[in-house]
């Protein structure tokens, strides 16, 4: 998709309605503005991709894609520290839920629907393996390190670190992530740029004007924030839907989530509907990166200055599905080109997690 160099005035609408939609939550309206602050919700998620895509284009790749992983690693933190701290102790699983749940959606979801679009429609992509490696085996490290090593760890009972061991393990994922970005952005940049980028209409399409740019910034930070407090408003709801359809309190993270990485996945399948597999795994395997290794830190300081726990360790139903997925999404990503199988084996474990989360 070749980006325009003027805005389209649904995404400068969709923001101002949000804000709107927001501001009349003190009417007292009753349930059935329910309605529209969802709609609010998911046109703030639309033309938030819409001006990350704007700004990317105008920075290139592979900033574009940090760019959008970044902001919605932003919203992800925001809403996690805003509910726990309105939850209490009662919410200390809440940062493990969502965490684990963006890492499955994105693994199995996203990058399962972004290769099962691209095979249907190209039969075969490349990208490159270097790269995705890069991505992948810091992944792996952050991932067993902050969800797995604390139902280990004999300092304190349960799943859950001491004060000194949640410091030290925020400060490793943020070093992990902190040496993945340099590595994505300067020290070995072409690793993330697509195999055929000489011959990519986007890459070389007419970027945007930097005026046209910074007004897309300044929309894509409204819509997020627009984004974060819809959201959160709407969070009882979504308790309440749970309660009523009988799954455990732990759905509440897979809805969050995924109303979180909406705007990551439609950017994502994009991308590989246009055939730049490249630029969908940057996209996936980086947010999953920014969602754990910034989440985590996030949250730790948040429990040192409030007192409140942190429940981190996930059950041995959660780390089965968890190393199968990097498994799984290991093998055809050490290839060099995927099918469209690849895409579908992803999207029947993603749908054995979504089943698993609410009949566990």
């Amino acid at each position: 998709m070749k980006l325009k160099l003027s805005l389209p005035l649904w995404t400068i609408i969709a923001p101002v309605f949000a804000w709107l939609a927001y501001a009349g939550i003190a009417m007292g309206w009753g349930d059935l503005y329910t309605v529209i602050l969802a709609n609010a919700l998911i046109g703030g998620v639309l033309a938030a991709v819409y001006h990350a895509e704007v700004v990317a284009h105008r920075v290139g790749e592979p900033f574009g894609t940090l760019v959008l992983a970044i902001a919605v690693t932003f919203i992800e933190v925001s809403l996690i520290v805003s509910l726990m701290l309105a939850g209490g102790p009662e919410a200390s699983a809440l940062a493990r839920d969502t965490v684990f749940a963006a890492v499955m959606i994105l693994l199995t979801g996203i990058v399962g629907l972004c290769l099962l679009s691209g095979g249907a429609r190209y039969h075969e992509q490349a990208y490159g393996v270097k790269g995705v490696s890069a991505a992948l085996v810091t992944l792996i490290a952050i991932l067993t390190l902050t969800l797995v090593l604390p139902n280990y760890t004999t300092s304190m009972a349960g799943p859950v670190f001491n004060y000194l061991q949640q410091i030290f393990i925020g400060i490793v994922s943020l070093i992990l992530y902190g040496s993945f970005v340099l590595v994505q952005t300067v020290r070995h940049r072409d690793f993330f740029l697509p195999p055929n980028a000489k011959n990519d209409e986007d890459l070389h399409a007419a970027p945007p004007t930097t005026k046209v740019a910074l007004l897309s910034l300044a929309f894509l930070l409204s819509c997020l924030g627009a984004v974060v407090l819809l959201a959160k408003a709407l969070a009882p709801t979504i308790e309440a839907g749970v309660v009523r359809l009988g799954a455990p309190n732990s759905f509440v993270g897979v809805i969050i989530a995924g109303l979180v990485l909406l705007p990551e996945g439609l950017a994502a399948w994009r991308a590989a509907k246009n055939n730049r597999l490249q630029t969908s795994l940057n996209l996936a395997l980086g947010s999953a990166l920014a969602s754990i290794g910034l989440t985590i830190p996030a949250v730790a300081v948040m429990s040192s200055f409030t007192g409140l726990p942190i429940t981190l360790g996930i059950d041995v139903k959660s780390i089965v599905l968890l190393f199968l997925s990097l498994f799984t999404i290991m093998i055809p990503l050490s290839t060099g080109r995927t099918n469209i199988l690849h895409g579908i084996v992803l999207l029947v474990i993603f749908a054995v997690y979504l089943f698993t989360s609410i009949v566990p």
